[in-house]
């Protein structure tokens, strides 16, 4: 069985949390530190497409860098709210774990249960 891929931040809370569960049940995904690594606008968007969601649905509205980048503007195409996403990757909501072609956000953390 695939051990997957967690993108991971870990300062957050929630995202060591999910990374805990998965190792509490035996799952050691690899870790995609997408602070230090962010993801390619191409990446992104597979990850956008398994999780089934907007690229808007991903964004933490609470960062600076969303105030500062005008995100809120819903005239933004889904292109160009990547691009802040790649540009700024602390907008990416956290953790995303990825498992089988399938991806989930670990808010809460046992939401990625349904990929294993």
């Amino acid at each position: 069985m695939s051990q997957g891929k967690l993108y991971h931040n870990p300062r957050c809370s929630k995202s060591r949390q999910t990374l805990e569960l998965l190792k509490s049940r035996d799952i050691n995904p690899e870790i995609i530190l997408y602070l230090d690594a962010p993801p390619s606008e191409a990446e992104l968007g597979k990850v956008i497409k398994m999780l089934g969601i907007s690229p808007r649905e991903l964004l933490r509205k609470k960062e600076s860098e969303y105030k500062e980048q005008n995100l809120a503007d819903d005239t933004l195409k889904d292109k160009e709210i990547i691009q802040a996403m790649v540009q700024f990757p602390r907008l990416i909501e956290r953790p995303i774990f990825i498992n089988d072609g399938k991806a989930a956000i670990g808010r809460p953390p046992e939401n990625v249960l349904e990929l294993i």
